[in-house]
C-alpha cells in the first residue's frame, strides 16, 4: 500500500470495528462517523503495512494486538477538555461542598474521564487553596495510555490556561523559557499530589476506593442507555455516601435506579441506601 492512499472501509469492515470497540470500551460508533472512522485509522494500516481492514480487525483482536488496540481507541475517542471547563461546578464545589467537608481530615476527588489532566489539576488548585493544612488528593482516570501519561508531565500550551484565573495561573503554573516557550507546566508540588492511572469506566473499579467528588463530565454522551447505566453503576459505587456526582450540563439523570438525587442542575449526590 502507497504512503498516502487510504483503504476503501467497506460496510461489513466497519460493523466489525463497531461490535469491537463498543465491547472493549462501549463507546458506539453510529454510522455517520464511518469517513471519520476510515481517516483516523488509514494511517495505522500504512503504519502496519496492513492492506484492509479486515487484516487490521484481526491484528487487533489476536494476542499481538494488545498494544495496537490501544492506539486505535486512541485515535477514535474525543479528548477535547480545558481548565476551568464548565465553572459553575467549580464555584459550586467552592461555595457548598468544601464547605461543609471543612471538618474532615481527607478529601478525595476523582476526575473519571480526565483525558489530558486539566480537569484534574482544576481541581488540585482549588483544593490546595480551601485546604492548605487537611489532607486531600485527586485521581484522574482515562480510557488512553497516551492522554494520561501527557497529563502526568503536567506541560501545557499557554492558550490552553486562557481560562485559569490570574490568581491560580500566577501561583500554580510556570511559564516555559527556551525550548519551552510558548508552553507553562503546573507547578510540581500540585503533580505530586495527583495521581493519574489507565481505566476503563465500563469496568468496576473496588480498587479505587471512595471518593467525596467524583466528576464524570461529557462522557456519558458517547454511550448508549445500556452502556450509560453500567458506567454510571460503576461510578456510583466509588462515591462515599452523601457524596458529590457531577455530570455534563447536557447530560441529565433520569430513572437511573441508583442512590442519587439531584441538588442542583447536573449535581448529584448519593443517599444513603
Amino acid at each position: 500500500m502507497n504512503a498516502g492512499t487510504q483503504v476503501a472501509l467497506s460496510e461489513p469492515e466497519f460493523r466489525q470495528l463497531q461490535a469491537l470497540f463498543y465491547e472493549r470500551v462501549g463507546i458506539q460508533l453510529p454510522p455517520v462517523k464511518k469517513p471519520l472512522i476510515c481517516g483516523r485509522l488509514s494511517k495505522r494500516l500504512t503504519a502496519l503495512g496492513l492492506s484492509s481492514y479486515q487484516r487490521y480487525y484481526q491484528h487487533l483482536i489476536s494476542p499481538q494486538g494488545t498494544a495496537e488496540l490501544e492506539i486505535a481507541i486512541d485515535l477514535i475517542t474525543t479528548h477535547e477538555t480545558y481548565f476551568f471547563r464548565e465553572p459553575k461546578h467549580f464555584d459550586f464545589l467552592q461555595q457548598k461542598i468544601l464547605p461543609a467537608c471543612a471538618g474532615q481530615a481527607d478529601f478525595r476527588a476523582w476526575s473519571a474521564a480526565s483525558s489530558t489532566g486539566e480537569e484534574a489539576y482544576t481541581l488540585a488548585m482549588l483544593l490546595h487553596e480551601a485546604r492548605p493544612h487537611l489532607g486531600w488528593s485527586v485521581l484522574g482516570t482515562d480510557i488512553s495510555r497516551q492522554v494520561v501519561q501527557s497529563a502526568e508531565r503536567g506541560l501545557y500550551l499557554m492558550e490552553r490556561g486562557s481560562k485559569i484565573p490570574t490568581h491560580y495561573l500566577k501561583r500554580y503554573c510556570l511559564k516555559g523559557k527556551d525550548q519551552y516557550k510558548g508552553y507553562f507546566l503546573v507547578e510540581r508540588g500540585l503533580r505530586e499530589r495527583v495521581e493519574f492511572r489507565q481505566g476503563n469506566l465500563n469496568l468496576p473499579a473496588p480498587e479505587l476506593g471512595l471518593f467525596e467528588l467524583i466528576m464524570l463530565r461529557n462522557v456519558l454522551i458517547y454511550f448508549d442507555q445500556d452502556t450509560k447505566q453500567r458506567v454510571l453503576h460503576n461510578v456510583v459505587q466509588r462515591l462515599k455516601p452523601g457524596g458529590w456526582l457531577m455530570v455534563g450540563h447536557s447530560e441529565a439523570l433520569h430513572d437511573t435506579g441508583l442512590p442519587i438525587e439531584m441538588v442542583a442542575s447536573s449535581i448529584y449526590r448519593k443517599v444513603a441506601v
